[in-house]
């Protein structure tokens, strides 16, 4: 259980704050970058895909967010209307910025990489005058994306949009979503995401991410204590993730641990927004923490099996009978023991 509730009035679930991008995934599989000559391309960025991924799952989803003008920041349009994502907080650059584009590199199933171009980029460009409290407070909750803080004005847009959900009592979830490139220093990055995190209701990230976010903060980088620590602030649920070992949801002193399902994976990324969408329409509907970490690991496997992410993000008919297949294959406690 967990003492996380959301205010049932407010018409929409989610707003997110972070970026959208483009993706472009190699059809020649198993190749370097230098190797593969066609790609194909996808809707992008940490944030956008868990608000594609929550809006399959039925949850109506906002984004405050800067675009670039051109056919790209058309695709991004186009493919949020078409995933029923409020677009009406996301406004186009007016100084040439560019929408970041990820290329991503499958050498196999179990390793991966990405390369990332974010120069005088796009979702950067957001500013403080974007983010208004009235839209916040249309929310059950709000979620910023550890990138936005990177880089002015786009963290001081994020802190003010965890100002405004503050003192509009919306909790604020806090996706770490680490990416090296835009930072200046680790110090700088610590200051930032620790000053996020000591806000959120909701924590959710690496343990990489974690050990970033506490630098300055002293920690001995056990999960325990990382929990004990942000439990002291506002955070009601701190989840930190391990990969191929799982994920553990701390709630108070009670832990909820939750394994991978088992899948052939086609790339090593996309599973960790998977995971975030899948886990966070549980908390909106309510469950049990540990159906909402099943339902979260089980869409992850799904989403390192695919070839993309957005595109990829599952029903939740579709998650629950991959559930119900794997149990039947692979036991009740596949994921769970």
């Amino acid at each position: 259980m967990h003492n996380l509730t959301f205010d049932q009035s407010r018409p929409m679930d989610l707003v997110l704050l972070g970026r959208a991008a483009i993706d472009f995934n190699p059809v020649d599989y198993f190749q370097t970058l230098a190797e593969s000559t066609t790609f194909k391309k996808y809707l992008g960025g940490s944030p956008a895909n868990i608000a594609v991924g929550l809006s399959r799952l039925g949850k109506q989803c906002g984004f405050f967010c800067r675009i670039s003008d051109d056919r790209f920041g058309d695709f991004v349009m186009d493919e949020f209307t078409r995933e029923k994502v409020d677009t009406s907080r996301i406004k186009r650059c007016t100084n040439g910025e560019k929408l970041g584009l990820t290329f991503t590199e499958i050498l196999s199933r179990d390793e991966s990489s990405i390369l990332m171009y974010r120069n005088e980029i796009a979702d950067l460009s957001l500013a403080p005058e974007d983010i208004d409290e009235a839209y916040i407070k249309q929310a059950k909750a709000l979620l910023i994306s550890g990138t936005s803080l990177a880089q002015s004005p786009s963290r001081e847009a994020a802190l003010k949009a965890v100002a405004l959900a503050q003192k509009t009592n919306t909790p604020i979830i806090f996706d770490i979503d680490y990416r090296p490139y835009n930072w200046v220093s680790a110090d700088e990055m610590a200051v930032y995401y620790a000053r996020v995190a000591e806000a959120s209701d909701v924590i959710l990230g690496s343990r990489e991410e974690y050990d970033l976010t506490e630098a300055l903060i002293g920690l001995d980088g056990t999960d325990a204590t990382s929990a004990a620590f942000w439990q002291t602030k506002q955070a009601k649920i701190v989840v930190i993730k391990h990969g191929k070992q799982g994920s553990t949801a701390w709630v108070g002193t009670e832990t909820f641990s939750i394994k991978p399902f088992p899948v052939q994976a086609l790339k090593s990324f996309g599973g960790g927004d998977g995971y975030a969408s899948a886990f966070l329409y549980g908390l909106f509907e309510g469950w049990d923490l540990m159906d909402c970490l099943e339902l979260g690991s089980a869409s992850a496997s799904m989403l390192v099996s695919a070839h993309g992410c957005s595109c990829f993000m599952p029903t939740l008919s579709e998650v629950q009978a991959f559930i119900k297949q794997s149990k039947a294959e692979h036991g009740e406690m596949v994921a769970r023991g």
